[in-house]
């Protein structure tokens, strides 16, 4: 029972895991694809991600696809040889917020492969892994399980898009062309956005972006950093904006190419401290700045989304390493000149 396990900062071993007994309401799961995330490559290349460090060693992963394997004596929706998409969000469900129907802002939540908490979730990056049954969503039996393990991805930029409000016949912009944008671009173009710009500063992301992803235009804003002006000379650009880059400067390029009551949605995670904010425009404006933090309903969303065809992911699709060569495909998948997203056949890819 092979998994990827991290003990600390370019610590990253392929060793023996045991996914552990399973408890009435669990289930077995053979684990076939997992996609790399920026949040795994912080944990591989500086030991940690934003205030969560690693302290015990813990298996990487929550971006996965795989196969029932066994199932709790309770469980009865669920039967060994089912492909499924696999939700890596476990939340408490009596709290607060999982009982107003916002189970992403769990006060006790165990969200696989985090160092959020201690002792760690082990993730998602190992051949068999134990999941409560409701983790466990069923999909068709000719399902493609490396695009369906862009579910959990797909589902943050899906949220986004819901804290954004109603994208018909808005124009949109999007900053930061990583696979999280990208598939924020996607999900703002699928909600009926009639216009959609994207930001990077790498030429490959923003090639996938308007080739393949199918936006309207791109910005390279190291190239060409007074590139956004041309979206600041009047008041009828933007109506929403959704930060996906995590960038300081990428915020506050946002605020002058905002309409008046305009909308900004922040998904992508900013590192430790402060971060400035033009708060005059905010208030004079009325310009809206709401968080966006990974998913709820929006997993389930995206898995349909996926197996029918209705979003295709396959555009942020960039290869797969096999398990016993995660290292070397860690290595490889924070160049974004060369990768979007890299993804590790676990269970030898096709369970």
């Amino acid at each position: 029972m092979l998994a990827a396990v991290c003990h600390g900062a370019r610590d990253l071993r392929v060793e023996e895991f045991d996914p552990g007994e399973l408890a009435p309401d669990e289930v077995l799961v053979s684990v076939a694809y997992g996609g790399i995330c920026g949040s795994d490559l912080h944990y591989y290349h500086r030991g940690g991600v934003g205030d969560f460090s690693i302290r015990e060693p813990m298996v990487l992963g929550h971006e996965i696809s795989g196969t029932v394997a066994a199932v709790g004596s309770s469980v009865t929706a669920l039967e060994p040889g089912m492909k499924a998409a696999l939700d890596p969000s476990k939340p408490c469900l009596s709290c607060r917020y999982c009982r107003a129907g916002r189970s992403n802002l769990c006060l006790d939540m165990k969200f696989l492969g985090s160092a959020g908490r201690f002792p760690h979730v082990q993730g998602g990056f190992a051949r068999r892994i134990v999941l409560r049954q409701d983790q466990v969503i069923p999909v068709p039996q000719d399902t493609d399980l490396l695009a369906l393990s862009v579910a959990e991805p797909l589902s943050v930029g899906l949220h986004a898009v819901t804290r954004a409000g109603d994208l018909r016949g808005k124009r949109v912009i999007v900053t930061g062309s990583g696979p999280i944008g990208l598939l924020t671009a996607l999900s703002a173009i699928h909600a009926g956005a009639a216009f959609v710009v994207a930001t990077d500063i790498e030429d490959a992301a923003l090639r996938v972006a308007k080739k393949e992803i199918g936006v309207d235009a791109v910005v390279n804003v190291a190239s060409d950093p007074d590139g956004l002006a041309a979206f600041s000379d009047d008041d009828s650009h933007f109506d929403v904006a959704l930060e996906a880059s995590g960038s300081p400067a990428a915020l506050a390029s946002l605020f002058p190419v905002m309409r008046r009551g305009g909308r900004i949605v922040q998904l992508g995670m900013m590192p430790p401290g402060e971060v400035a904010i033009p708060i005059n425009p905010v208030q004079t404006r009325e310009i809206e700045l709401v968080g966006a933090f990974r998913a709820h309903d929006e997993f389930r969303l995206a898995a349909q989304l996926i197996t029918s065809g209705k979003i295709d992911v396959s555009p942020i699709l960039s290869g797969t390493y096999a398990l016993e060569d995660a290292v070397e495909a860690f290595a490889l998948a924070g160049d974004r000149s060369r990768v979007v997203k890299l993804h590790l056949a676990i269970a030898g890819g096709a369970a």
